[in-house]
């Protein structure tokens, strides 16, 4: 069988989809298949195409040992509506040829968002004679809406349409979480549907090491760590952790720590410098080097927006600390608070958005080091028996091989 993912983001750039569907190929190679990426100049999430790919319209190349053909986009990191749409309808176009050039597959895996993409995929799938796969790792537009970034009715309504007409041109749409599979049988009960969650990759891990250097140069050497690790977007609510850290800016036993890069990043260090300065924020780095701060910190802290529309969210972000034996204080509430707090007695809720509820569940793990021992150990049994990259990519391939 051959598989081609057809997606804006892929290593070498790091964030949530990017980790997701490189684990995902390199799963289904190793059972046997052939899988080709079609992706864009990497340039997430800085909105800045990476230096060695500048001034070139299309290229290939082998990537962990997975083939990826890549090809030109425009690179923004702008919320106004107009550059996003270019930056998203520009590899809608480039990406569709790029998709071409790559050659024959049986399977088309799109993933969305961008929800445009589906317009190439569909195209391709219908060249190709492939199965149309539409993976759903956010419900959009209806996030968008909901989250304030598109206001405008009339898109709005269009792009509900186009999302209408890829989901029952597609031969399965799969969704990152249950509540998205539900979301789309609820709305569409004659599209067929998967579910496909994100994952662990033990091999991946048991090449970590944790890391102190950062401590070193900012004096943190000691302390006890809650770190943040992902995109600076609009969806995290990451003022949470700022205002927390100030709550708890006399405890000189911890230290908060936020990594990444994004859109709300120069706002989220304006509050921070306002308060005091009480977090640490370190620049984008390589995911092996995020994963050896986060395998040396007390826990990590996973921040979404207070909406009704999360409660159906697993952020990515969860994975990796409960795969390193690292506690979360999760500020989720619905699926995600269900199945690693309540059912994988991994980490500890707090109210999303409430920094004065985020700064007591700090402290009790502060206080109790056996709790946090407690929650370390049954968190990372828990996503390796129930979410083993594997075993996720064996019920996918089935599901895309079934003959039904």
């Amino acid at each position: 069988m051959i598989v081609t993912i057809l997606t804006q983001y892929y290593p070498p750039e790091t964030g949530a989809p990017q980790n997701r569907l490189h684990g995902l190929a390199k799963a289904l190679v190793a059972q046997g298949v052939e899988v080709k990426i079609v992706t864009a100049m990497p340039n997430y999430p800085v909105g800045k195409v990476h230096e060695a790919y500048r001034r070139r319209a299309f290229c290939r190349e082998l990537f962990e040992g997975v083939p990826i053909w890549r090809s030109w986009i425009y690179a923004s990191n702008s919320r106004r509506i107009l550059p996003r749409l270019i930056n998203y309808f520009s590899f809608v176009f480039t990406g569709f040829f790029s998709g071409l050039r790559s050659g024959k597959c049986d399977v088309l895996i799109c993933e969305s968002p961008p929800l445009f993409l589906g317009l190439s995929a569909v195209l391709l799938s219908w060249l190709k004679g492939a199965r149309l796969v539409f993976n759903v790792s956010d419900l959009w537009p209806e996030s968008a809406e909901k989250l304030g970034i598109v206001g405008n009715g009339f898109f709005l309504r269009l792009a509900y349409r186009l999302e209408a007409w890829l989901y029952r041109r597609s031969w399965l749409v799969s969704g990152q979480t249950q509540g998205i599979v539900d979301d789309i049988v609820a709305r569409f009960p004659d599209v067929r549907t998967h579910w496909l969650p994100n994952g662990v990759d033990a091999d991946f891990y048991k090449a970590i090491e944790p890391s102190i250097d950062f401590c070193r140069e900012k004096g943190l050497v000691g302390k006890k760590l809650f770190v943040y690790a992902g995109v600076l977007g609009h969806a995290q609510g990451l003022e949470v952790m700022i205002n927390a850290a100030d709550r708890l800016k006399d405890d000189n036993r911890l230290a908060f720590v936020v990594i990444g890069d994004g859109p709300k990043k120069e706002e989220l260090e304006t509050l921070n410098r306002r308060l005091g300065g009480n977090v640490h924020f370190l620049p984008h780095m390589s995911r092996y080097d995020v994963m050896g701060v986060v395998a040396a910190s007390y826990a990590c802290v996973v921040p979404l927006r207070k909406l009704p529309l999360f409660e159906g969210a697993i952020p990515s972000k969860i994975f990796d600390p409960l795969a390193l034996g690292v506690p979360v204080l999760l500020g989720v509430r619905g699926e995600a608070e269900e199945l690693f707090v309540t059912r994988g007695q991994a980490g500890l809720a707090f109210e999303p958005e409430d920094d004065a509820d985020l700064a007591r569940q700090v402290t009790t793990l502060l206080n109790d080091e056996t709790l946090r021992s407690e929650l370390a150990d049954s968190g990372k049994q828990f996503v390796y028996q129930y979410f083993d990259r594997r075993a996720i990519s064996a019920d996918f391939l089935a599901a895309i091989s079934s003959d039904d």
